[in-house]
This record gives structure tokens, sequence and C-alpha cells, in this order.
């Protein structure tokens, strides 16, 4: 069953962020990561207003989203964003057709 990380990320050094956006994509090929959303327009129909960037990336499976979230190449990656974003990053498993 396919799963999503779903994240909302406020972007607070544009420079810094730019050193993850450009290691994280190889973890997430490495893992068969497709985005579904990165950025692009966003509302807050309910509940509280979600920083403005918003991120939906699907895996095969829960167990490859967390592989992927877990590598070596992702946390890599998050060092660059730490500093750089205020983040919030869930997984979650998608339902059955």
């Amino acid at each position: 069953m396919k799963a999503y990380w779903i994240a909302h990320i406020e972007v607070t050094d544009p420079e810094q962020y730019r050193e993850y956006t450009q290691r994280a994509p190889a973890a997430f090929a490495k893992y068969g990561g497709v985005f579904l959303a990165r950025g692009g327009r966003a509302q807050a129909l309910e509940g509280r207003v979600t920083p403005p960037r918003n991120v939906v990336i699907e895996f095969a499976s829960y167990e490859q989203a967390q592989a992927c979230y877990n590598s070596p190449e992702y946390q890599e990656a998050c060092r660059h964003r730490a500093g750089a974003a205020r983040a919030e990053v869930v997984i979650v498993e998608g339902c059955a057709p």
C-alpha cells in the first residue's frame, strides 16, 4: 500500500535551504519517492494556517517512506536544513482503492 510524506515547511534562510534541496532529491530517487505537490498555491480551509511551503511525496510503501527518511542520504540533507527552515514531516499510509 502506498504511503505519503506530507511536509509543511517555513524557510527562514533560503540560501542555506538551497543546500538541502540540492541533496535531498538523491534520497527520494533512491527510495522511489515521487513528488505530487511541491510549493505552489495553498489555502487553509479549516484549522491553522500552515507554512507557505507544502510538499507531498508518494512512496510505494510505508516502509519505503520510512527507509528514505532514515537513510544516510536524507539525514545528510537534513543537516543542511537545520537552522534554515522549520519543518513538520509526517508519513501517512494510503488507503486501499
